[in-house]
Formats: C-alpha cells, structure tokens, sequence
C-alpha cells in the first residue's frame, strides 16, 4: 500500500532534518520526503498536522519474558505495549527460561515475533551457558541465529578469566559484549542504594563502589582485548567519570541508562514502594543529575525502557522480598521528552531532537541494527506523537502484562498516535 503523511513536523535526527515535510512510502519503504515521487497515488493518507513524525523508537532492553515467563507477560502483550509507545525496534535480553543459549531457541523467538507482524525484535544471545558464567556459548551459531551481541544480563561472572576468554573469542570475530557492571560480590544481596534512605528504611545497601569496581575490570580487559563492550543501566556519578575517561582514552564502549533513573532517586522508594524496586537501585540525587549532565554531552549514547514486567504476586510484597523490575515501553517517549523539557526548557527546537536521537538513531548504532532513521530507501517504521498531549500513567492504560511502574499516578507529556511498521499501520489511537 502507498501511504503518504502530511502535514507533520518531520524529526529525524540521523539526517538532520527538523522540518514541516511530508513523507511518501511505497511497499514498505520511504519512497520520497518532501515532494511526491513521479506518478504516485496514495492508498491512505494520515494527516499529522499539529503532530511530530519521528523515526520508531529503538529500545536497547525490553524484556518480553518469553519463552518461559508467560505468567508475567505474553509476547503478544508486550509487542502490543511497544506499539502503543512507539517502539519499532527492541533488543531483548538473555534471561528467558530456558536461557537463549541455543540457537533453536532464539529461532523460534524471532520466528514468534516475526509471525506478530509488529516491533522487529534483536534477541541478545547469553554469554555463557545458562547464564552460569562457567562454559562459553557457541556465539557464531547464536549469531547465525539472530542474535546481535552477547549478555548475561544481571548474572555475575565469578571467574575473570572466564569473561577474559569471552572477550577475547568476541572481538576475534567482530561480536559484541553488553554487560551491567555491579561487582559479583558487593551489593549482590542489596536492595536499595547504600545512602540516608536505606539506613532509614532498615534495607541492605547497594554500593557505588560495586558499580566503579566492575567498570575498572572491564575497562582493564578491554584494553588487554580490544573487545567491543556496551554497558548497561549505569546509574551513578562515579561511575559516569569512569566512563568519560574511558572514551576520551578511545576505548570501543557505550553504555546506557534506564528511562527511570533519569527521573527517580533513592528516596522515591517513600515508604517501601515496591514499584520503585529496581536494578540497578535508585541513587542520589547527585547521582540522577549526573545522568542527565551525561545525557547532554553524550557521555551515555541511548535512554532504554529497561521494560521488566512484573506479576502481582511477586510484586505485591514487603519491598525486600519483591522482585525487581518496572514496566517501561510504554513510557519509554514520555520520559525522555520529560528529561529533554526539564534540561534544556529554553530550547525550542534543537532539544527535541537531541532527545529523539537517543531513543532512535544512537541505541540503532549501539546495537548495530538498520533502524532509527528516515532516509529514502529505508524501512518505514515511523511513530508519530504528539508532544503536548498530557496523559496520566495508569494500569488500566497500560497494555502491557506487566502494570507496575514507579510513575503510577503522574502525568506526563507525548502520547503516540500512529504506530507504522514496515508501511503498514500497526496501532492507531
């Protein structure tokens, strides 16, 4: 079908555009923008005026918990949930049960999501075997499969050498290494985030030092490899400096941050707020303006959703005993435009877009997937918002499976109204 979109503010920070420009897509790809290509009839129309089309978002952590976690969410529920985000491209991690460590496996996941005809999904294959960081797994069969790099997720690695040996093999054939840096041993039985709201609370504390320990690990292996490595969910200050030098000395990292620790400190937990139990725990406010200062001068590439879905039952706890984890593809625009209002609110026009380039083109390089931009030729994958539409997070309006979030009851800003894959509408308001 030819679909033509006019009338829209057109943001496309991988070309540079920022501009009222229309968009003509034929089978499936962005046949023109601006003028219509010679002899071209649209089949639908969608007028965006008022509206901002952008290209899909690109999430670098959705956790859809398939196969294994069906009782927590469905993959037909969670790719539901990332179109009415805007989300067209997800990477999801390796802590599926049983773990993405054949390729059978992460075949049958593409194929499932593929069959959905909805967000295009980039499975990263486990590290080692079952996650146990003992055996590596055989990445170019994984590889083969579908798989874009290689995790485990929040499973510690005991053995250095073991980690040494995966980088190693890694950057012997060109793959990539996404790890979260927490030390195996500080803070692995922490809850929240070693400070006054812990000591307060009465909850096992979750040190920066484990964060910064890990960071110099893997930066010392980095160097002694050359492996690519992209960390994930940094969450303090410290950590963030360690990462600056880092790149200033031309190491081949890039790291993320959660959606939520943009916004949230430790003392958002209030009084045992289960919904604000994450990982990596909330941190100072010291640490949450770091993020954003590093969000600005591109210390950290990309925003993910970190969308973890939780049931009731493992969530409706004392806050010690729930599980960690918060819903977030559904937020995952709101939040960052939040972020981008709130850091620049006297740039009209440029800060959008910087905005924008963080959840669409830059994770699209991290994760080295053909997404994330709108030039001519390209995959239609689009979302168009608008910006000023207020809404109020509440389950009832979530579609994922999972309704937990630390952000039940605020209102924010952006509301998708038209999700495109592939030319094809996939969620219309």
């Amino acid at each position: 079908m030819k679909l033509h979109i006019k009338n829209g503010r057109l943001i496309d920070p991988a070309n540079g555009i920022d501009a009222q420009q229309d968009i003509y897509i034929v089978a499936g790809k962005i046949a023109a923008i601006g003028a219509a290509p010679a002899g071209f009839v649209a089949g639908r129309v969608i007028d965006a005026a008022g509206l901002v089309v952008a290209p899909g978002l690109v999430d670098l952590s959705a956790r859809l918990r398939e196969p294994g976690y069906e009782f927590k969410a469905t993959l037909e529920s969670e790719m539901q949930a990332a179109m009415q985000g805007g989300v067209t491209t997800l990477v999801c991690p390796p802590d599926t049960d049983p773990v993405l460590d054949e390729p059978g496996l992460v075949e049958m996941l593409k194929h499932r999501a593929r069959s959905l005809h909805q967000a295009n999904v980039y499975p990263l294959g486990a590290l080692t075997v079952g996650l146990k960081g003992v055996a590596l797994t055989e990445m170019a069969e994984l590889t083969e499969a579908g798989c874009i790099g290689f995790s485990q997720a929040d499973e510690p690695i005991l053995d250095t050498t073991v980690l040494l040996s995966a980088m190693q093999y890694a950057k012997t054939f060109g793959y990539s290494v996404w790890l979260r840096p927490q030390d195996p041993h500080l803070g692995r039985h922490g809850i929240a985030h070693s400070g006054l709201a812990a000591s307060r609370l009465g909850l096992s504390g979750v040190p920066v030092m484990s964060e910064t320990i890990a960071l110099y690990t893997i930066f010392e292996l980095v160097r002694a490899t050359g492996a690519r490595v992209h960390l994930c969910r940094l969450s303090s200050a410290a950590g963030l400096e360690l990462v600056r030098a880092a790149k200033r000395e031309g190491l081949p990292i890039s790291c993320d941050v959660g959606a939520h620790h943009v916004h949230l400190i430790d003392m958002d937990i209030g009084f045992f707020d289960a919904n604000a139990r994450v990982t990596p725990p909330f941190r100072s406010q010291r640490d949450r303006e770091a993020i954003r200062s590093a969000l600005l001068d591109g210390t950290i590439d990309a925003i993910c959703s970190d969308h973890t879905p939780v049931d009731d039952d493992e969530k409706m706890r004392p806050f010690g005993e729930a599980s960690p984890g918060a819903t977030g593809l559904e937020l995952l625009l709101s939040l960052t435009l939040k972020w981008s209002a709130e850091s620049a609110p006297e740039d009209k026009t440029g800060g959008l877009s910087k905005a924008i380039a963080k959840i669409t083109i830059d994770p699209a390089r991290v994760a080295g997937v053909a997404a994330g931009e709108l030039s001519v030729g390209s995959v239609a994958d689009i979302c168009i918002f608008d910006p000023a539409a207020a809404w109020t997070v509440e389950a009832k309006a979530l579609a994922s499976q999972g309704k937990h979030t630390p952000f039940l009851g605020y209102e924010l800003n952006g509301r998708v109204q038209v999700t495109i894959i592939a030319g094809q509408v996939a969620y219309q308001r």
